[in-house]
């Protein structure tokens, strides 16, 4: 086993059986294809290898930790990702359990209402379980039973028993942290052990250090210059850790527990086998480009040094920020500046994510693996066919999906002009001066860009896949932006309904009214809109990196270019420049604001606030019958204004 106490020889039974419960009892990681799959009873979709080091709850025992060669899930409608190898190779029945050993266990999916028999955690785990009898096991305890007493434990003097439910207020004595679950006691000294602080002595022979032992220390008694970080995960060790004062290496007891292989072998990642270094240092990872500072993984045949986390990266995936897939390349090339998600320098010596459709854009690896923008799925080997939205059945003709019954034709720059006030069914916004597709039989009408629109998407605001939907009578404000619509939308699974305006919104996003390309950040504070001056609180906008300017999503998507009722020309939207003398709005009579944006008549020199030209329900249809929140609702015209809408209850 990995862990040997240097102060004993003799190992009981029970602890020997603690020991083999580490993750690696050999020294050397074998070589792992993707193309390996594994079934196991508990998940519902198949398990596949991988050398990868991930910091993730293991789905299989629900604990936290690096995970360091295990199975992970590629389902994209999955919320399960990592499981530990022992977890996921857990076997599907157990003979005779110790605890249970007159009725054969089965292996199930979820352990329901009831707690563990033999920890007494209530954790929603894969469980074993007596259909004759009601006794049942969470997976840890099923495969490896803590002993209810330990007669010589490794980390205490005194005989330990096994208590289901800890002292929260009581710290283990080992590792100092409280307790969130069963713990071992000694009654004699009062002192309280996790279960798996037990396996743990105050000096042990570590395979990651075997020139010396190391000694488990606070890091509050360590000199000054001392290493307190771990050489493995790279974190800094809050209560204690174990370090050789000699070489000045400190690995943490997470870590320790769960050392990382010495040697992995994945020939997709390089070539030659590759050794740990078991030592701080500061590094440039050859596959990501970034530095680090720890323990890295090498090749001295070839001086190639990586991370651990970047050993076996996903081939080809698909981010939020980008609307084509991007490959992992391990040398960039030239032609790439900037990072597509941070925005900083790229290394063309180093791997990154690089889109084959779009010739410029390449992002880190470390920036394309963030988990609000990836869904953890490799798309290595999974066609990318999705549903077209529409399909041609002659000249300027098409069958669109929201349409079928009648096909769409085309009109160049919006020829019909008898009626300007037409709505778009998608947006909901006015046709205006842009091409589009119409059913004039019955009055349906796309504008051409929401026409193309995805079906299926990854919007800027999740890393899952959106479906695009035709909204019916039911109507929902918009996730993101808070505002009614009646349009299409796109939906995850029947849930979080966003409209098309900010379901469409991309980076970079261009806008008329500012001068730089804006990209997509969520503040987690309150800022304000420059366009409206209204209050975001903790929700996205769109943000100039060069100058601080933040635009909410409504105005983000304010039509450019309009026609309205008060006005025979085409109004314009005015973004920020201030008029050369004070003006009304020509609605509501109330003078303007000219710090915000508004509409203009550069015809007339007219000028309208956004929000009286649009109403508060622009994205609604009028003189329709819709549902809101269990009620039912008329929309109306307020005074022949396009889009000035209010609500009418039908059931007062």
């Amino acid at each position: 086993a990995y862990i040997i106490p240097s102060s004993r020889s003799n190992f009981v039974s029970n602890q020997t059986n603690l020991l083999n419960s580490l993750t690696y009892t050999n020294q050397r990681m074998d070589r792992i294809t993707s193309t390996t799959m594994y079934k196991t009873s508990f998940h519902d979709h198949p398990l596949f290898p991988s050398p990868r080091f991930v910091i993730s709850y293991c789905q299989g025992c629900k604990t936290k930790g690096t995970i360091y060669g295990g199975y992970y899930c590629n389902d994209p409608n999955c919320s399960a990702w990592f499981f530990h190898k022992k977890c996921a190779e857990a076997p599907l029945q157990i003979n005779q359990h110790p605890s249970h050993p007159q009725h054969l266990l089965l292996l199930r999916k979820k352990l329901g209402v009831g707690v563990c028999e033999l920890c007494g955690e209530t954790k929603r785990t894969p469980f074993y379980s007596c259909s004759t009898c009601e006794f049942k096991v969470n997976l840890t305890c099923g495969m490896k039973p803590p002993p209810s007493a330990i007669e010589h434990p490794l980390c205490h003097d005194h005989p330990l028993v096994l208590l289901k439910k800890g002292k929260e207020k009581f710290p283990c004595e080992v590792c100092k942290e409280t307790f969130g679950g069963p713990s071992y006691l000694c009654h004699e000294c009062n002192l309280y052990f996790h279960l798996d602080c037990v396996i743990l002595s105050k000096e042990v022979n570590h395979p990651c250090h075997s020139n010396h032992p190391i000694k488990l220390f606070a890091p509050e008694n360590l000199m000054g210059d001392a290493e307190k970080i771990c050489f493995s995960c790279e974190k800094q060790s809050e209560n204690m850790l174990y370090h050789c004062p000699t070489c000045n290496f400190s690995i943490c007891l997470v870590c320790t527990r769960n050392p990382p292989p010495l040697v992995i072998e994945h020939t997709r990642t390089h070539v030659h086998p590759l050794t740990l270094l078991s030592k701080n240092m500061s590094f440039t990872c050859d596959v990501c480009g970034e530095d680090g500072k720890g323990g890295p993984y090498v090749c001295l045949q070839c001086a190639f040094l990586t991370h651990g986390e970047c050993i076996d990266l996903p081939r080809i995936i698909s981010i939020n920020r980008h609307e084509h897939r991007i490959s992992f390349t391990p040398h960039l090339g030239a032609g790439y500046s900037k990072c597509g998600v941070c925005r900083k320098s790229l290394n063309q010596y180093h791997g990154a994510y690089a889109c084959s459709v779009c010739p410029k854009y390449a992002t880190h690896c470390k920036c394309a693996s963030r988990s609000d923008l990836w869904d953890r799925v490799d798309l290595e080997g999974i066609p990318n066919h999705d549903a077209e939205p529409f399909k041609m059945v002659g000249d300027d003709l098409i069958i669109h999906f929201s349409h079928e019954k009648h096909p769409l034709k085309f009109y160049k720059k919006n020829k019909i002009l008898y009626d300007k006030w037409l709505q778009c069914e998608a947006c909901m916004y006015p046709l205006a001066f842009e091409s589009i597709y119409g059913c004039e039989e019955c009055r349906f009408f796309l504008h051409y860009k929401c026409v193309n629109l995805s079906r299926k998407k990854k919007i800027a605001f999740s890393r899952v896949a959106h479906s695009l939907e035709v909204t019916n009578d039911v109507v929902t404000a918009c996730r993101e932006c808070r505002v009614l619509f009646d349009g299409f939308n796109y939906t995850f699974n029947g849930d979080r309904r966003v409209d098309v305006h900010c379901g469409s919104l991309c980076e970079p996003f261009i806008h008329d009214g500012h001068l730089h390309p804006l990209y997509i950040y969520k503040r987690w504070g309150s800022s304000c809109c420059v366009a409206c001056e209204d209050i975001v609180h903790g929700g996205y906008m769109m943000c100039c990196d060069a100058c601080g300017f933040d635009l909410c999503l409504y105005c983000a998507s304010l039509p450019i270019k309009m026609w309205h009722k008060k006005d025979d020309h085409p109004i314009t939207l005015h973004c920020g420049v201030k008029l050369s003398q004070k003006s009304c709005c020509e609605i509501c009579e109330r003078e303007l604001d000219q710090c915000k944006w508004f509409y203009t008549c550069f015809d007339c020199g007219v000028t309208f606030h956004t929000r009286c030209v649009l109403g508060d329900f622009s994205r609604l249809k009028p003189e329709k019958l819709i549902f809101y929140e269990w009620n039912r609702f008329e929309v109306i015209e307020e005074g022949g204004q396009l889009n000035s809408l209010i609500y009418e209850s039908m059931n007062a």
